[in-house]
This record gives C-alpha cells, structure tokens and sequence, in this order.
C-alpha cells in the first residue's frame, strides 16, 4: 500500500503555501500522489499545475474534476496539457458532483449521471489518444450534426495517451461502473470492515469488462488525527463527517447519508441530517457516532495508526490518501510525517 496527500480545496483556513509546503513534504517522505479538490471554489486544475510546476517526483491527481463543470473535450485538453508539464506525472480523477451544485452552480442537468459518465469517459479517452472525436451519445454529439463543425482530434503529443482514470464513487452502481470504465476508485468514507461490500461492486464492473481487481488503484481519502487520546482527536473530524453526513445535498439526495445507512449507522445518519437541516449544527456533530468516525479515520497514537494501516491494506487499499486535519502548517507536516512512520511500522508500504 502507499499513501497519498489529499489537500482537498483552498478554504479560508489554508492558503496555497499550506499547500505547497505539504505537497513538498509529502514527495520528500516518498508519497506516491497528492490530489486537489474542487466543488465550487478553488479549482483543482490551477493548483495541480502550480504544484507540479514545484515538485519533481510526486504525482499530482484531480480529485475530483468536476464532470459538468467542462466538457469532455476541454477535460482531455487540460489532463494532457498537465501530464506534459509535469512530465507524466497527471492522474485525472472525475465525478458528476451533487444536483445542488451541478444544476445550481453550473447549470447542468443532473439526471442520468451513470450514462453521462461512461460517454464521457469514453470521448476524453479517445482524445488522450489522439483519435479524431466523432461521437453519438444521448449526452454528447460531435461533431454536432448541424452545424459547420467538423471532427477534430488533439492537436499536440502529449506524453502518454493513456493517462489514468479515476472516479469518484459512492453508490452501488456508480462503483461497479469506477470498475468497468476507470483505472482506479476515490473512496469517502472507506472503512475497512464496511469494504468487502463496496468491492463486490468494483469487481463486479471489472468482470463486465472481462478484467480483475488486479492494478486497480483503490483510493480513499482518509482524515489523520495523530495524538493520545482518540476520542479527542475524533472532535477534530466531527464537523467534517457531519457536513457530508448531514448537510451535502438535499434531504432526499445526499449520496454520503446514504452510504453511512448502508454502512449500518442509519438511526444517527437520519438524526444528523434532521439537526444539520435544522440549522443545529454543532447538535449535529455532536450526534456522529464516534464508532463511524473511528472506522473511517486515522485516530490516535502512531502504533495505533499502524495497526488501522494494516487493515486499510487488507481490506483491499492500494493507495490511502491522508487528509490532514491541523491547526497549521508544522503540525500538518508533523502529520505526514507521523503516518509515514506509522507506515514502516505496519509493514505494509511498498
């Protein structure tokens, strides 16, 4: 297993040389990728480019690029365009957001994201090859068949025409399809006892396109709290979890409400939404159960996170992506540092 850094968005508690100064630690301990959010802030292709543009070794991942913030063409321009500056070293994670900010935000209709999804993928990969794009899909159509448009393909080499894929996937059937379609998975939420389950689904999608689980990259994003008391360090997640849980998306459509359902937390899911929606949010962080915050974090003292490495890399991890949950920049690094060693103390690095 290896690790990764997700630095998520610029918020108003972080600035962009908070970020830097972690992705520069991360590729000095030997992390193997740092990726960079986006919903409806900063975007995750600036700072990838800026990054890569002042490392020299570290992958540098989208996750996610928004999949109706940019059409699949602009998608395949920008992936090449950042694997030719940072000398191969792109992976282009996708996901189709939430209806709130895809419809409110970027004014795209959310219906059908599944089939929206796999056409897109399927264009942005015919353009990393260097194909001419012509394509008939319910989404998309080029060239459009009415107009004075013709089919083009991209118009300079980049590096490789075969740049990883990853999907953002939370439900059943978006899973199987991140294990049809991509080259690997960014996971939310991933506990280990929960994962069996999540994985029937990519594998299932992976047989459909008569491949195995095999070099398929599993990536969850996983807050890292290092201290001795865990209960304490699970205070700093609260807000966090309970954001997703309670308040992403409507009460009828919140994709992370449902996976704690699914995981066996529905009672404290219901209840979390009801507070978050009413306004009451710290009475909503206070009702995650510390149990689902322990399972899908890092928590504790180093041996401790050592012992939850190990069963990250069981249940099926091939890269953990570390959020970093600190109150500035040298315990960030601290942070990093603290995993990476709990790293060599599970014995499950690469």
């Amino acid at each position: 297993m290896r690790l990764g850094l997700m630095l998520g968005y610029q918020t108003a508690w972080t600035t962009p040389a908070d970020h830097l100064a972690f992705a520069q630690e991360a590729e000095r301990l030997g992390y193997a990728v740092v990726w960079a959010a986006e919903a409806y802030g900063s975007d995750s292709p600036s700072t990838l480019a800026w990054l890569a543009g002042q490392t020299s070794t570290i992958d540098v991942g989208s996750a996610v690029m928004q999949i109706p913030a940019r059409t699949p063409a602009a998608t395949a321009m920008t992936a090449a365009t950042i694997d030719t500056l940072s000398g191969g070293r792109f992976r282009l994670g996708l996901g189709v957001s939430g209806p709130q900010v895809s419809e409110g935000w970027h004014g795209v209709r959310f219906g059908r994201p599944l089939v929206r999804t796999r056409e897109y993928v399927d264009i942005v990969r015919t353009a990393l090859r260097r194909e001419t794009v012509s394509y008939a899909g319910e989404f998309y159509r080029l060239p459009l068949p009415d107009g004075p448009g013709k089919a083009l393909k991209l118009g300079f080499h980049p590096p490789r025409p075969d740049i990883p894929i990853y999907l953002a996937a939370v439900g059943p059937k978006n899973l199987e399809l991140a294990g049809e379609i991509a080259d690997g998975w960014l996971a939310v939420f991933y506990a280990p006892e929960f994962a069996g389950e999540q994985l029937a689904a990519v594998t299932a999608g992976r047989g459909r396109a008569g491949r195995r689980l095999d070099g398929f990259d599993v990536v969850p994003s996983v807050p890292v709290v290092v201290g001795d008391d865990v209960a304490a360090c699970a205070e700093l997640v609260r807000w966090y979890a309970a954001l997703y849980v309670g308040g992403m998306g409507s009460r009828t459509q919140n994709f992370y409400n449902q996976l704690a359902t699914r995981m066996g937390y529905g009672d404290a899911a219901r209840e979390v939404q009801d507070l978050y929606l009413a306004k009451r949010q710290r009475d909503a962080a206070a009702a995650v159960p510390l149990e689902f915050l322990d399972r899908t974090s890092l928590l504790g003292p180093k041996a401790r996170i050592a012992d939850r490495l190990q069963a990250y890399a069981q249940a099926g991890v091939t890269t953990l992506s570390v959020s970093l949950f600190a109150a500035d920049r040298a315990h960030g690094v601290e942070t990093l540092r603290a995993v990476a060693d709990a790293l060599d103390l599970s014995g499950v690095g690469e």
